[in-house]
């Protein structure tokens, strides 16, 4: 009986000081928000005016705004990108509260690279914080530099994302006009040659040799083979009949 009773004693004693220890943690609570504390409220993506509104509603006032901005992808330019002390702090009433607003996202304005050569080209957008994209060729106009740029995408002076890639289409030489080469086999060399030299086409190597039953001057191997493609630029190689004691070219 008297263990119960001994019992029953600790167990009101603890109820008293929970009841204590409530009654006083209730009490300094009271006099702390009496005591002129709030909390920051979020003012994200608001504009000046709209964050000094919500802040006043709370007796806090705007501090003047921080900085020249930040970039901000998700923010649009001129509202609130962040702010100092941080939504949901507790602070005291009339205290001020620091704003950085939000420049947008960033952009990068894409450098002219017309008529550049692609390592400038390349040293130019890596400058500016872009990236090379695709490169193409195609022919330029008559009296264009070979490897220049004609083209590009996005355009000079647009405006864009850092590390964009930028498209390039650089100017290739100007093909040589071709010519299908002729069948020159049994041909006169010299009347082949001289046609062939007034047309502006040139010889490389020519052979005379010795061949039975063949008159000698008489064409009788070629390169390239007929058929084949031929510029001004590529030689013209010939074996040509010759008699006794005639010199090879």
């Amino acid at each position: 009986m008297a263990r119960l009773l001994r019992g029953c004693g600790l167990l009101a004693y603890g109820l008293v000081l929970l009841v204590v220890f409530g009654f006083a943690a209730y009490t300094s609570f009271s006099l702390f928000v009496r005591s002129g504390v709030t909390t920051v409220p979020s003012l994200l993506g608001l504009s000046p005016a709209e964050a000094a509104n919500a802040l006043a509603d709370n007796g806090l006032t705007l501090r003047d705004v921080q900085g020249e901005g930040r970039y901000d992808d998700q923010v649009p330019p001129g509202r609130v990108a962040r702010q100092s002390p941080d939504p949901r702090t507790l602070v005291k009433r009339d205290s001020s509260v620091a704003v950085v607003l939000s420049l947008g996202p960033q952009r990068v304005k894409v450098p002219d690279l017309s008529r550049r050569m692609l390592p400038e080209a390349q040293a130019a957008l890596s400058g500016t914080g872009l990236a090379l994209g695709k490169i193409l060729g195609a022919y330029g106009p008559a009296g264009a530099v070979s490897g220049a740029i004609l083209e590009q995408d996005p355009d000079p002076g647009a405006a864009v994302a850092p590390a964009t890639p930028v498209d390039l289409l650089l100017t290739m030489g100007v093909p040589a006009e071709r010519f299908v080469m002729p069948d020159l086999i049994y041909r006169d060399y010299d009347l082949v040659r001289a046609s062939f030299e007034r047309q502006g086409f040139r010889f490389g190597s020519v052979r005379f040799e010795q061949y039975e039953g063949v008159v000698a001057g008489v064409i009788l191997r070629q390169f390239p083979l007929p058929g084949h493609p031929l510029s001004k630029d590529d030689p013209v190689s010939l074996v040509v009949a010759t008699t006794d004691g005639q010199p090879g070219a």
